[in-house]
């Protein structure tokens, strides 16, 4: 027993299987060992296999003995598409067949685990968790505005708000989220609550599993004060114990040792798609501040008709522009009939990639916007660089944050349910010249905030050492 507290607390990290996800937590996962922890890493069988073939993931971690990756299945084919609408039916395939493998591995695996990580997203984590007498901290992914929302979602049915009707004023506040009465619209809402079918199991499931956090023995937030401090300041007064540690890649880059600091951002990622870094190639090749990035996440799937409205946008504007087409975005499109003067528009100022080093093209000195589907990693990438941003959400906390980033931040501009090339181009040219001024002021006086949470002395960074404190003396009382 003596041997067993002197040992490093066990910490297993359990995300749920998608991009986002995987990323954030992984950087976590580095933080945690980074401070001497021992970390069991869960990985869905198809996202590990697709983590090794094409990331350097195995080698970066290999440098640390007390960090481990071990494998669940998804329970999932190989060849679902896991993107669009069709990423719901992960859920299924976790309560079937990833629940109890990963009771299974936490009774056998050795150390015994000393506390859980796990993905708030999903409520059977912090069930087996408590079966087992593990605690289990919770992990959202999100941003903590959308949690909110989330957890306020009973109210909002109770309200009448959900479910939306056919003739529903989506510009109508919604009164009924605290902090949000002057400002949240019905067409802000996460996608998951715009539904007229109360029954929906997307809605009922994030639903369940928010309410649930309040049972965890605390929550993390890849966030900072300085950003989302009113709403954490509601949501405390469910959930009273939270860490916010982020941005999590500016914490990762203050915390790892100066000689992998370069490699971090330029050589290693943590991406389930081939990266291309040709695009690197030719940013550098560009005028300061003269590109427009435009890239839409992993899951976004989008139709031929928005792609070339989209198209056209940024043709049209005359703007220099870096596009990641994953070859999955675009619903029944294999690239014939593309209109010539958009082939030889981009010929003249595009680049198109698969996939690009995100975090690498944000920071480069070329990049003066960024055209995103507002997922929570590439909002605070982009927070971080200092570029503005237009915002078309697609799918959960998009559609909350590109409220925010228009309306509350003001850090850009808002697109969302619009998807016509003479916005796309106008939107282009306000963020690239019209109104830079204000955008990029905003922006700056942001990443100013989020560097100096993550730098010594600094709330996110103090909130990561009291975390890891936390877990440490968590374990002496197991």
């Amino acid at each position: 027993m003596e041997d067993r507290k002197q040992s490093p607390p066990h910490v297993l990290i359990f995300p749920f299987p998608i991009q986002g996800h995987v990323n954030s937590m992984l950087k976590l996962a580095e933080l945690l060992v980074l401070a001497g922890l021992k970390v069991t890493f869960i990985n869905s069988d198809h996202n590990h296999d697709r983590l090794v073939r094409f990331t350097d993931v195995v080698a970066r971690f290999a440098k640390y003995p007390s960090f481990q990756f071990r494998t669940v299945p998804d329970g999932l084919p190989d060849d679902h598409p896991r993107a669009g609408d069709m990423v719901t039916e992960i859920f299924d395939g976790l309560i079937v067949k990833t629940k109890p493998a990963l009771r299974d591995l936490l009774v056998v695996i050795r150390p015994p685990v000393d506390c859980i990580i796990g993905d708030g997203i999903l409520g059977f984590v912090l069930d087996v968790g408590q079966e087992l007498k593990i605690p289990v901290i919770q992990f959202r992914t999100i941003s903590s505005c959308c949690f909110w929302v989330y957890y306020v979602i009973p109210d909002l049915i109770e309200a009448g708000v959900i479910p939306i009707s056919g003739n529903e004023d989506m510009d109508r506040l919604v009164k009924v989220v605290p902090g949000m009465e002057s400002f949240l619209r019905i067409r802000d809402l996460p996608s998951f609550c715009q539904t007229k079918n109360i029954e929906d199991s997307s809605l009922q499931n994030v639903a369940m599993a928010t309410r649930k956090s309040s049972r965890a023995h605390a929550l993390i937030f890849n966030t900072f004060e300085d950003l989302e401090g009113p709403i954490l300041s509601h949501i405390r007064t469910e959930c009273p114990k939270i860490y916010t540690i982020g941005p999590l890649h500016a914490q990762l880059k203050t915390r790892l040792p100066e000689d992998q600091k370069n490699k971090a951002s330029s050589e290693s990622s943590n991406s389930l798609w081939a990266v291309d870094r040709s695009c690197i190639s030719w940013l550098d090749q560009q005028e300061k501040q003269s590109v427009i990035y435009v890239s839409f996440g992993s899951i976004t799937v989008m139709t031929r008709e928005q792609l070339i409205e989209i198209w056209y946008g940024l043709v049209n504007s005359k703007r220099r522009f870096l596009w990641i087409v994953r070859p999955d975005s675009v619903v029944g499109h294999g690239g014939e009939d593309i209109p010539q003067e958009l082939i030889e528009g981009t010929k003249e100022r595009g680049y198109l990639v698969d996939w690009a080093p995100q975090e690498e093209v944000l920071a480069h000195w070329a990049i003066g916007g960024f055209l995103t589907h507002s997922g929570w990693n590439s909002t605070l990438e982009s927070l971080v660089a200092g570029v503005p941003m237009i915002c078309w959400p697609y799918f959960a906390d998009q559609q909350v944050n590109s409220r925010y980033v228009g309306e509350v931040w003001k850090l850009g501009l808002d697109m969302k349910d619009v998807c016509d090339r003479n916005v796309v181009e106008r939107m282009v040219n306000d963020i690239m010249e019209e109104k830079r001024e204000e955008f990029v002021k905003s922006a700056r006086e942001m990443a100013k905030l989020a560097k100096e949470s993550v730098s010594v002395g600094g709330s996110s960074y103090c909130n990561l050492d009291r975390l890891i404190e936390d877990i440490r003396l968590m374990s002496l009382n197991m």
